[in-house]
């Protein structure tokens, strides 16, 4: 049997664990079922979708990665948040 090692974060870990003890379960037989679940569909056992981003942030992260209006250097964080909240 092999055995399978994650980091999640701790407060992650507890909630979880408090969820699946109310359900009968511990936190690796529901892993386990997660995984037999994913093996017989072929895919993640739910859907998985990401949400639309409006097209303003799409605009905004488009010209980040175009270097494109971009605004700075700026002297302090004060400076940068000032100049984003003129928009």
């Amino acid at each position: 049997m092999a055995t399978l090692q994650i980091h999640v974060d701790d407060t992650l870990k507890n909630e979880a664990d408090v969820l699946f003890s109310s359900l009968g379960l511990d936190t690796s037989t529901a892993v386990r079922i997660f995984l037999n679940a994913a093996v017989k569909r072929g895919g993640i056992p739910f859907p998985v979708q990401h949400k639309p981003i409006d097209d303003s942030l799409q605009e905004a992260v488009y010209d980040s990665r175009c270097c494109r209006n971009l605004n700075g250097p700026f002297e302090s964080a004060e400076d940068a948040v000032a100049s984003m909240l003129e928009g």
